[in-house]
């Protein structure tokens, strides 16, 4: 397995050698949301703005005027949740270039409630001009600033830190409102996102041993949702769709589906795997996705579910693929 390190510290260096007018903001996390290497590159163009969110969104607004391209540095509940007003009245309303980079998207930290962005793309989806990416690996986060700046105006990222694991290939990078087609099949319709993409993977390599066939797609754009290999998919499922998402199952990637299928007028049935209509704990990663039903052995219920057939997968036959499997599926 390939694990990246700081992909995103890279990244953004590399970014703003190739874009002078870029410039980092930190709302007093730094280390946290790796940008500290960046400060030593770049010292004139970084900006500790202090815990006080508001404000920097209020100054990212005015930078972006005079021709700056800012980006904005926190956990994901303080770029949405806290900032909501400004982000909409002096940055989205005006469609300025601001992007928000947003760490621990859902359910990863042990932080609990006050710092777990569950419904931040609920929310977000709901604001006009704003474009919101997920990441999934190393591979989405090496091109996602690309993808953000060709998408013009504000840009929300749901973004991983410190390991982060390659799936995808290096040289085929995140292109913007186009899934990743991860496998093809007739039964059912997959669609994933962030973190629940490599479970995903996980279940859809041994309910293909099971001999399901099984259309997966790995969603790294959930605003705009127009792309047209998600209607191909769900019109030609069999059974029909299910959605896997570290976000509320209300107003996220199942929500995005769903609206598809009635938009498109799909008459078949969608099994939403997300966070339940709760406020979550905080834990460890792995011990969150399995208490709040994010992993593969939760998928491979809800395949159950929708097909209405028992496979007789145990947890023991998912746990036997691991990341270096993935090339089989």
């Amino acid at each position: 397995m390939k694990i990246e390190l700081n992909t995103h510290s890279k990244n953004i260096i590399r970014w703003a050698d190739a874009h002078k007018n870029a410039v980092v903001m930190s709302a007093d996390l730094g280390s946290s949301c790796e940008i500290k290497e960046f400060r030593s590159v770049h010292p004139e163009r970084y900006f500790s703005m202090g815990i006080a969110e508001q404000n920097m969104v209020s100054w990212a607004a005015g930078l972006a005027r005079e021709g700056f391209l800012p980006y904005l540095h926190t956990f994901g509940v303080f770029l949405y949740r806290r900032v909501l007003d400004q982000l909409e009245m002096s940055v989205a309303y005006p469609n300025l270039p601001v992007t928000f980079v947003a760490f621990l998207p859902g359910i990863m930290t042990p932080g609990g409630v006050t710092h777990q962005a569950i419904n931040d793309v609920a929310v977000l989806r709901n604001v006009p001009n704003m474009t919101i990416l997920d990441v999934g690996d190393a591979t989405d986060i090496e091109s996602v600033l690309d993808v953000g700046h060709r998408a013009g105006g504000p840009v929300f990222i749901r973004m991983l830190r410190k390991e982060v694991p390659r799936i995808f290939p290096a040289d085929e990078p995140m292109i913007l409102n186009r899934a990743r087609v991860l496998s093809v099949g007739t039964d059912i319709a997959l669609f994933s996102s962030s973190i629940c993409t490599e479970e995903a993977m996980r279940a859809t390599r041994v309910l293909r041993e099971k001999g399901l066939s099984i259309q997966h797609l790995h969603v790294s754009t959930l605003k705009p949702f127009s792309d047209p290999q998600v209607t191909e998919a769900l019109e030609k499922a069999r059974y029909g769709a299910v959605s896997i998402e570290n976000h509320v199952t209300i107003g996220g990637l199942g929500s995005a589906v769903a609206d598809v299928m009635a938009e498109c007028g799909i008459g078949k049935c969608l099994v939403k795997v997300g966070i339940d209509d709760t406020y979550t704990h905080g834990a460890s990663k792995m011990y969150l996705m399995k208490k709040y039903g994010l992993g593969a052995e939760a998928l491979v219920a809800a395949v159950e579910k929708l097909t209405g057939k028992q496979f007789g997968i145990a947890q023991e036959d998912l746990e036997k693929v691991r990341f270096e499997d993935y090339s089989a599926v």
